[in-house]
């Protein structure tokens, strides 16, 4: 495990070219809108969850062009989950589809309990796992487990609202799925990136399923956390 408290495209510049496997990564969003309207208490839920994606600082997107650039530098060939939102997904598909040329799928985390905010709008109940690759490994077929199931292209479940309270960040993503687009997309001793790791979600499934693991997160509570969560799983 190497993990490391900095700017991920300053350590991005300093790994070697082709030495990752796979990445599997969550970035800032891009938040454009956050008027749901509705009751009270649904102003209420929708402000408090913009307080902690502000206090996060992640919610301004990040430096698109240029860590991406770099995530395909270090990967031996193109194999990469990221999670977004729809705002994002036209940036994505034109750098990597129709720039790179990559094979692609769009895996949805549809969520049972989303805020109740969808006064001119529909409720955002759905993220985004956007799977690129371009001579990467996935195969759910040889994957442990129910390998029909592992092969879904939909997860769904209730907002992590344990996880969000234990590890004390806004947007954890589920484990399980983690450790599931990890088994279909790498092998036993291969080497996994995550250069926006945040809570450690990816670096724990790592450690469960036998696969190295190279972690980047900027801030030092969340580092701090990751690395106490990776090091006690």
């Amino acid at each position: 495990m190497l993990l490391y408290n900095a700017d991920c495209l300053e350590v991005l510049k300093g790994l070697p070219p082709t030495t990752v496997d796979l990445v599997v990564t969550d970035p800032p969003y891009e938040i454009t809108g956050t008027k749901g309207g509705g009751s009270i208490n649904k102003v209420k839920h929708m402000v408090e969850s913009m307080k902690q994606l502000r206090t996060a600082k992640i919610d301004k997107g990040y430096d698109f062009e240029a860590v991406n650039t770099e995530l395909v530098r270090v990967m031996k060939n193109i194999n990469i989950y990221i999670w977004c939102n729809k705002v994002q997904i036209i940036d994505y598909f034109n750098f990597y589809v129709n720039k790179l040329g990559c094979k692609y799928d769009i895996l949805c985390w549809h969520k049972t309990n989303p805020l109740p905010a969808y006064n001119n709008k529909y409720l955002t109940d759905t993220e985004y796992c956007l799977y690129f690759r371009k001579g990467g490994y996935c195969n759910p077929a040889e994957t442990e487990g129910n390998r029909y199931e592992n092969a879904k292209t939909y997860y769904i479940a209730p907002l992590n609202v344990a996880d969000k309270k234990l590890w004390n960040h806004p947007t954890i993503k589920p484990l399980d799925f983690t450790e599931k687009i990890i088994r279909n997309s790498s092998r036993k001793g291969e080497t996994v990136l995550d250069p926006f790791m945040g809570s450690g979600t990816t670096g724990v499934a790592c450690k469960n399923l036998g696969r190295n693991f190279i972690g980047i997160e900027l801030s030092k509570e969340y580092f701090e956390i990751a690395e106490k969560r990776i090091e006690t799983c």
